[in-house]
């Protein structure tokens, strides 16, 4: 069951506050009773909940007498009060990373080789969005047609602002697509994409038959191979993302021929 301390209160200030609802404009002596809040803390509570504009006070009266305020006004301030500090706190924890990103760049990675790998289609597109977000210089990608496992529209959708996103920040982008992915692809989504990338100076797309498989060369240093399921090649098996400076320069050797052979893209 939800309880007021869910929303910030002690467990003083949700008794007092409580009781107040249910006596009626009361003193801080006769609350103290009916709550069993010390007489020690009561006037601390009080004066917290006052500040918090969930208690009215009546100075003229002696003694002073408290009320609280409706429960929709109660509950609406201590909701405010709570995503104030929820963005405060967010702001303290961006401010943390800006700082630590610079210190953390500076690092020197040992150059070696490194690979790894995702399982299943889900598992794919976090690692493709991943890398794809890592890019500092240039992204070659080439794309065969979708597995039928994943929903075109929504991951397109995340390609779409991964890719915007990586342009924005410098990164060139090349892309090679099967002219069948452009009839898969829902109208609005390609829509968004020639009116979201096409603008970049850094985009260029291109459209290729000959295309066998899909993968991305990320900063000529790593790449990360689509691997169909060898039981059904209309299924994502798995992603492996390959670290290794000798294999990703075959690998734009290759893009390179296919980029030469391919047809620019027509604006639908």
């Amino acid at each position: 069951m939800a309880e007021l301390r869910d929303l910030g209160m002690s467990e003083y200030e949700s008794r007092s506050y409580r009781e107040l609802l249910d006596q009626g404009p009361t003193t801080a002596k006769e609350l103290s009773s009916v709550s069993d809040v010390p007489m020690g803390r009561i006037y601390d509570v009080l004066n917290d909940l006052e500040g918090s504009g969930l208690v009215r006070s009546q100075t003229a009266s002696r003694p002073k007498r408290y009320v609280a305020v409706e429960p929709d006004t109660a509950l609406d301030r201590l909701v405010d009060a709570r995503k104030r500090e929820l963005e405060q706190q967010a702001e303290r924890y961006e401010a943390v990373a800006a700082d630590l990103i610079g210190d953390l760049d500076a690092v020197d990675t040992p150059e070696e080789q490194f690979w790894t790998a995702a399982v299943g289609p889900e598992e794919t597109v976090e690692l493709f969005l991943e890398r794809v977000s890592a890019a500092d210089e240039r992204i070659y990608y080439v794309a065969d047609l979708p597995p039928v496992q994943i929903d075109i529209g929504e991951v397109g959708q995340r390609v779409l602002e991964t890719f915007e996103a990586a342009l924005d920040r410098g990164v060139s982008i090349q892309a090679i697509i099967d002219p069948g992915l452009v009839e898969t692809i829902p109208d609005e989504l390609n829509e968004q994409f020639s009116a979201r990338l096409r603008g970049h100076e850094n985009y260029r797309i291109r459209t290729s038959t000959a295309i066998d498989g899909t993968f991305t060369l990320i900063d000529s240093e790593e790449v990360c191979i689509e691997v169909p399921n060898p039981l059904d090649s209309t299924e994502t098996f798995a992603m492996i993302d390959f670290k290794d400076a000798d294999f990703a320069d075959d690998v734009r050797t290759v893009f390179e021929n296919q980029w030469n052979d391919s047809t620019p893209l027509d604006v639908r």
